[in-house]
C-alpha cells in the first residue's frame, strides 16, 4: 500500500497573490479539513500549510502560508499534491484508494489470471477499470456489482465476473 495518497494536482496561477487553482483528485470538500499538503516539486516532498480554500466551477483554489506571490508558486504547476495515508478519510464499505487499485491482479471467478489493473478512470455515474489482460491488450471494466465481484487490498486482488459484450 501506498503512504502517500494524490488529492491534487496544480493547474495553475489564481491572480497575483500566490493562490494556485487544483484539480482534485479526492471529494473537493476535502481540502477543508486538511491542514496541509505535500507539494511534488520532483525533487523532494515540500509541506505546504494551506491558508486559505476557496472553490471555483469544478477547481480548488488554494493559498498556502508563507507563499504571497506568484513567482514563489508559478514554477510548481503541473505538480502533484499529496498527503500522507494516516491523514486520509475513512473509507465507506466497498470504496477504494485508486492508490491501492493501481497495479493490483485481476483474476477471474475460477482463480485463472485475467490482467493487472492498470488505471482507474472517473466518469460520474461509476468509476471503469483499465486492464491489461494477459496478451497486452487493454480491457476496460465498469466499477459495478456485476462484474466486480472481490476486491481485496491486502492481497493485491481483484475478482472479476466478465459479462457479456466486455470482450
Amino acid at each position: 500500500m501506498e503512504d502517500l495518497l494524490k488529492v491534487g494536482v496544480i493547474t495553475t496561477t489564481h491572480g497575483i497573490r500566490g493562490e494556485v487553482k487544483v484539480y482534485p483528485t479526492t471529494d473537493a470538500d476535502r481540502f477543508l479539513d486538511l491542514e496541509y499538503v505535500l507539494l511534488d516539486t520532483g525533487r523532494e516532498k515540500r509541506k505546504l500549510e494551506i491558508e486559505n480554500v476557496k472553490y471555483f466551477k469544478n477547481l480548488v483554489i488554494l493559498k498556502f502560508r508563507g507563499i504571497d506571490n506568484i513567482n514563489d508558486i508559478e514554477m510548481y504547476k503541473k505538480r502533484e499534491l499529496w498527503i500522507p495515508r494516516e491523514e486520509a478519510q475513512e473509507l465507506e464499505e466497498d470504496e477504494y484508494y485508486i492508490a491501492d487499485l493501481i497495479g493490483m491482479d485481476v483474476v477471474l471467478e475460477d482463480g485463472s489470471k485475467f490482467g493487472t489493473l492498470k488505471d482507474v478512470m472517473e466518469t460520474g455515474a461509476n468509476d471503469v477499470y483499465v486492464v491489461e489482460d494477459t496478451k497486452g491488450e487493454e480491457i476496460l471494466l465498469p466499477a459495478i456489482r456485476e462484474c466486480i465481484l472481490d476486491v481485496d487490498v491486502e492481497k493485491n486482488v481483484m475478482t472479476i465476473h466478465l459479462m457479456k459484450g466486455l470482450i
